[in-house]
């Protein structure tokens, strides 16, 4: 089977990850035939509310990558700042390369054919250690994380949520 400019390239990362993987992430694909779907496991960060659990994600990549982003959306239930009810990871370096002056968001803190799945996935693990509040995809988690940060962790509603989800038991 004859692979297209894209698909070459998403394999050598892939291979790359498989080689060297990022500590804190699993990467495998959905179908062997299909390089545009992958499957990510991620073990929460240490030091981080979410340190201990297992979350599930699912990367999908356009045909025109790396030109455009590929999307990161988790399939365990996520209670976080910056992912949407439906998974959806809301990260400045996923979004298109576009002038958007709503957005807050540089230019230079958007995609750009030189970010990669290496990047995305250390952007995914710094945003569970740090949220962006300032942006936030999910408004009541962002309330209630700025909440238990600026209490020193003595307002423990976010704390609970994050924790009291099933998926803090590792595989």
């Amino acid at each position: 089977m004859a692979m297209s400019g894209w698909q070459k390239a998403l394999w050598l990362e892939w291979k790359g990850l498989q080689e060297e993987p990022v500590e804190g992430f699993r990467v495998a694909l959905l179908n062997e035939s299909d390089l545009a779907n992958w499957e990510v496991a991620i073990f929460g960060p240490p030091e981080t509310l979410y340190q201990g659990g297992y979350f599930k994600a699912q990367m999908t990549f356009p045909q025109d990558y790396p030109y455009s982003p590929p999307s990161f959306r988790f399939l365990t239930k996520m209670w976080h700042p910056n992912v949407y009810e439906n998974g959806d990871v809301c990260i400045s370096i996923l979004h298109p390369p576009t002038d958007d002056p709503q957005s807050g968001e540089l230019p230079s803190e958007r995609w750009n054919p030189t970010q990669n799945v290496r990047t995305i996935l250390l952007s995914v693990i710094s945003l569970l250690s740090e949220p962006n509040t300032f942006s936030p995809a999910n408004v009541d988690a962002s309330v209630m994380y700025r909440r238990w940060r600026e209490s020193d962790g003595r307002d423990s509603e976010y704390e609970t949520i994050v924790r009291d989800s099933p998926f803090f038991s590792l595989p």
